[in-house]
């Protein structure tokens, strides 16, 4: 049998079906940020965007219709309002792009290590390859305006060291150490990444019909706070400067550029991403203060996805992925 006309595993179908959904939900933010850009070098990396999803997407529902699995709904132009008030400036539509090209580099990277037919290898190499192109041009672009917020600096050792200390692992009594550059990693990310979500919960809260909606989204916008602060005093603590918010990028605009469904699926992806980062950074945690304030986002995160699962539900708004056969239905249809 040639490799590709092996049928799809339940992981490749499912990451398949995932970036299709997902890829749906960005693009329609995307067009509005392009219909609102004022800046015509933002505006252009915008349309690379574009562009390279739709041909993204003819691939993705080529992969699904010929294994005859539906194709899900996602996001449509339903789901978009172009003709209103600007909920964003351009400096955080840039940002925007930025950030959740990294999700997509997560994204085809997870789905090409669950693939095993040549064809989505290639697919999804492509797609990689697709967004380190994007990665770089939004840091170029951010860098050249002077708004690519560049973690801290540490400057060199004369010779490599060992750890000497169990006290290492401290830092609640005084008696631990600075942070590490491992560390810093995900302190950086994660706190870039609770200020996206924080700034976008402000916007979506403005502009949500559903009252349920926008409390959600107030929540959601207390929980990312929460998690900026208490990072952020870890690294006041060492001296270190930390990434500047973006809530004053956010317009006083009422009108609703896009549906409460899309808006609330948003921030559900974002919230579910946010427990992948939350994770790393606890792995690569040594110290016993940055641990706990990792756990304690986790815990407060599961919470605000039941809250946005519970929400979707309600409303029949979240697509139900593909799942495994019911043998025990089946057998009692016979």
């Amino acid at each position: 049998m040639e490799n590709g006309n092996l049928k799809l595993t339940s992981s490749e179908i499912g990451t398949l079906w995932g970036e299709y959904v997902n890829g749906t939900m960005t693009e329609i933010v995307n067009r509005y940020m392009i219909s609102i850009l004022e800046d015509e070098s933002i505006k252009k990396v915008f349309e690379i965007a574009i562009g390279t999803w739709e041909k993204q997407k003819k691939q993705l529902v080529f992969f699904i219709e010929k294994e005859g699995f539906p194709v899900p709904i996602g996001f449509t132009e339903s789901d978009l309002n172009k003709s209103v008030e600007r909920l964003f400036s351009d400096t955080f539509c840039l940002n925007y792009l930025h950030i959740m090209t990294i999700h997509g580099l997560l994204g085809h990277t997870t789905a090409l290590s669950v693939s095993v037919r040549k064809d989505l290898r290639e697919f999804y190499n492509s797609c990689d390859n697709d967004a380190k192109s994007m990665y770089d041009l939004t840091i170029e672009l951010l860098l050249e305006k002077g708004k690519f917020q560049r973690d801290p600096y540490f400057y060199p050792n004369e010779s490599p060291e060992f750890i000497a200390t169990k006290d290492f692992s401290d830092g609640f009594f005084g008696k631990g150490r600075l942070l590490s550059a491992s560390e810093l990693i995900s302190i950086s990310l994660n706190i870039k990444k609770s200020i996206m979500a924080k700034t976008l919960s402000i916007g979506f809260s403005q502009v949500a019909e559903s009252k349920e909606v926008r409390k959600f989204f107030e929540e959601l916008e207390k929980t990312a706070d929460e998690n900026i602060q208490a990072l952020s005093k870890i690294m006041h603590k060492d001296n270190l400067p930390v990434p500047m918010s973006w809530e004053s990028e956010v317009t006083t605009s009422k009108d609703s550029p896009f549906s409460d469904k899309l808006m609330l699926y948003h921030m559900g992806f974002l919230a579910q991403t946010a427990q992948v980062y939350h994770g790393t950074g606890l792995a690569a945690a040594m110290r016993t203060d940055l641990g706990v304030v990792y756990e304690k986002a986790i815990l407060k995160t599961l919470a605000i996805t039941k809250n946005w699962f519970d929400i979707m539900v309600k409303n029949k708004w979240l697509e139900q992925p593909p799942l495994a056969p019911n043998r025990k239905e089946i057998a009692k249809e016979k």
